[in-house]
């Protein structure tokens, strides 16, 4: 393995514990743990997940007031960042001014004393250097960037994990979807945020690296919780219908194209005033060329990313960017774009496969309900 690969505070407890390390956006990540993406995938779906995504981008957006610091923001993302109350966050894009995504990223307004013009950003991993160089550079002078240096990143997803750290930090069982609390888990601070990428209720845990290490021994004592590897953080994202940056979103996709447009706010969709309005703003009015859509193959084969998309009449309409198969489900499950003329739910659709075209429908989003407690 390339000795160029960085690795998170947790690897040799990965290692430890039997993890398949794969390579994954300059890191060393498990993949899965010894019983397998099918069973980790069910226990997050049953019990409680736990996950380290360390690799992630974290850091600061400071100013000296909130006014300020959320006026600047709103010319890189096409989110409602001014209207944010205290400990709460949204999720956006850093859109080109082609109107292209640059990235996907979370955005929440910090409470704490002396940090009340502060704003935490978490990245993509693969995107992460990009994007602190593109926020950077858009900056007005009374702003900047703050990389968070040691920190790291974990996981807990199901519907056990409220219990999980209620035990540990009672308060957890009060702080709201999308917004965060500072608590105490066995003497670790920890910035917990009601939030995730699998469907399902849940939290991530933001603390120093240094404490990184104590905090995953900590969860993982429980019964309840089982380590949980990217293969399953995978297969539970694409049955919550959540978009993987660099396949179901990219440069050249715009947030109306990727039926993104319930994150952003009527009045930003109105006034513009962010980087790529034109093109988001020109698609609102006008309709997109092209649908990001769920797609539920017959049958048990996946169609992976790149399967051609064809209508029922045998004509190529688009392409399959995320597919695999579903445990919940149980069976296939896909996402891709097509022309917005084959974009309805019911409408047939054919997924060419091994050569073979497969019969589809276009489905609604998620394929599995979210379980997030509003």
């Amino acid at each position: 393995m390339s000795q160029t690969l960085q690795q998170t505070p947790l690897y040799s407890r990965h290692v430890a514990l039997g993890a398949r390390i794969v390579p994954f956006a300059g890191y060393e990540m498990p993949v899965q743990y010894p019983s397998g993406i099918l069973t980790e995938h069910n226990w997050t779906r049953q019990h409680a997940g736990l996950f380290d995504v360390s690799h992630m981008g974290q850091c600061f957006i400071v100013g000296p007031d909130f006014a300020t610091t959320s006026k600047a923001m709103e010319r890189l993302v096409p989110a409602d960042i001014s209207g944010l109350m205290p400990q709460q966050q949204r999720y956006s894009q850093l859109l080109a001014e082609n109107g292209g995504i640059l990235d996907d990223l979370m955005i929440t307004r910090a409470a704490h004393a002396g940090h009340e013009g502060w704003l935490y950003v978490v990245v993509n991993a693969a995107r992460k250097l990009h994007d602190y160089a593109h926020i950077a550079r858009h900056l007005p002078s009374a702003v900047s960037l703050k990389p968070g240096d040691a920190m790291s990143l974990l996981a807990l997803q199901g519907p056990e994990a409220e219990d999980v750290l209620a035990a540990h930090a009672p308060e957890v069982r009060d702080i709201k979807f999308m917004h965060y609390a500072a608590v105490s888990i066995a003497g670790v601070d920890v910035h917990a945020s009601r939030s995730g990428y699998t469907g399902e209720d849940g939290f991530e845990l933001s603390v120093a690296d240094k404490d990184a290490g104590p905090l995953w021994d900590i969860l993982l004592a429980d019964g309840r919780v089982q380590p949980i590897g990217l293969g399953a953080r995978d297969s539970l994202r694409l049955e919550a219908g959540l978009c993987l940056y660099g396949h179901d979103i990219d440069e050249n996709t715009s947030p109306v194209e990727a039926n993104l447009l319930w994150s952003i706010a009527k009045h930003r969709r109105a006034e513009g005033g962010f980087i790529g309005a034109t093109r988001v703003q020109n698609e609102i009015k006008g309709g997109p060329t092209r649908l990001r859509i769920g797609i539920k193959p017959e049958g048990r084969l996946p169609a992976r990313e790149g399967s051609i998309i064809q209508s029922a009449a045998g004509r190529e309409v688009g392409k399959v960017t995320s597919g695999g198969f579903g445990p919940t489900v149980n069976g296939p499950v896909a996402m891709g774009y097509v022309d917005t003329a084959h974009a309805e739910p019911g409408t047939p659709l054919f997924l060419i496969v091994r050569d073979k075209a497969i019969p589809a429908s276009v489905t609604k989003l998620p394929f599995v309900p979210n379980h997030f407690k509003r």
